[in-house]
């Protein structure tokens, strides 16, 4: 009889998601010839190969889908356990989330975190990515709460690819994205500005953005449709070191969402509006059907929300 071990069901669901064991074994912080072992380990077990290798990678076979779901399902039952077990007696603190990078949203999870009890147990899991990694994230039950970004131009791929993956959504703010640059920036006194006068200037830009049901060529063709030749950009993954480069490179700009201004006045920064087609977007909260909002999910969206409120109501130029 095969001892049951929860820790190769997280295993496997790793190998799922980034389709390769090497990859998978990376984010496990675990060699690839152990990862190997183990998901060999399980094949015997239940006598059935759970993944096969095609021009896709590493993929679940017909009984490795069902398997994986299985998995998936008694891992989130586990983690329900969990959290009604409560040892600290009402001292336990769970929180889970995947946002963006927005600005707002970040002043908002640094309010909700400085209100929790500092006293108490607490296990918060935050992660800042894209759309398609978030979706991802809650159908994997890795986190219960999630905010998307998309274009307006793409919404209905995405409210069919979430009623494919059976999440429900809320939304949060439709706003404009704004050039935020330096206040030493050449363009920093003009008012309006026109995208052709970013040209000459460096662009940052992050590297992740992704589209259901549409290829990355597709997707990078649409988003850039008013394309200057020339370019200039810094891609970046991390949303930590973006005020800094703004700030001290002042040809440099990016396009954000509206920015609280505390962070505009601590790095000597302004945004401006720059007429662009196809420059709507919207935040949209997400979540599985079903879910039921713990308190601590319903004061972090009390502050998404008022963070937001703060900004919808302010003048740009």
């Amino acid at each position: 009889m095969y001892a049951m071990n929860t820790l190769h069901f997280r295993y496997v669901l790793e190998i799922e998601r980034t389709r390769s064991i090497t990859k998978a074994a990376e984010n496990l912080y675990m060699s690839q010839p152990n990862l190997s072992k183990a998901l060999k380990e399980l094949e015997v077990a239940f006598k059935f190969p759970i993944f096969e290798r095609n021009s896709r990678g590493v993929v679940p076979t017909r009984k490795g889908i069902e398997f994986l779901t299985y998995a998936r399902n008694i891992l989130k039952e586990i983690e329900n356990i969990e959290a009604i077990s409560d040892t600290g007696g009402g001292r336990r603190q769970h929180f889970t989330v995947s946002i963006p990078r927005g600005s707002y949203i970040a002043a908002a999870f640094t309010q909700f975190a400085s209100e929790l009890d500092h006293e108490k147990e607490m296990d918060i899991n935050v992660q800042e990515t894209n759309s398609m990694q978030t979706i991802a994230g809650l159908v994997e039950s890795r986190f219960k709460l999630g905010i998307i970004r998309y274009q307006t131009m793409y919404e209905n791929y995405f409210l069919d690819y979430l009623a494919d993956k059976r999440l429900n959504y809320e939304q949060i703010w439709e706003f404009e994205y704004l050039v935020i640059m330096s206040k030493k920036h050449p363009l920093a006194d003009k008012g309006n500005i026109f995208y052709s006068e970013l040209g000459s200037f460096i662009e940052i830009v992050h590297g992740d953005t992704s589209v259901p049901y549409l290829g990355a060529l597709e997707t990078q063709r649409a988003a850039h449709r008013e394309e200057i030749p020339f370019r200039k950009r810094i891609y970046l993954y991390e949303r930590c070191n973006q005020f800094d480069l703004l700030c001290t490179i002042p040809a440099t700009y990016m396009w954000v969402s509206p920015v609280p201004d505390k962070l505009m006045e601590r790095y000597h920064l302004v945004q401006r509006r720059c007429a662009l087609v196809n420059n709507k977007f919207k935040d949209v909260l997400i979540y599985p059907r079903g879910y039921a909002f713990s308190e601590l999910d319903k004061k972090f969206i009390d502050k998404i929300y008022a963070s937001k409120n703060e900004l919808s109501f302010r003048q740009f130029a």
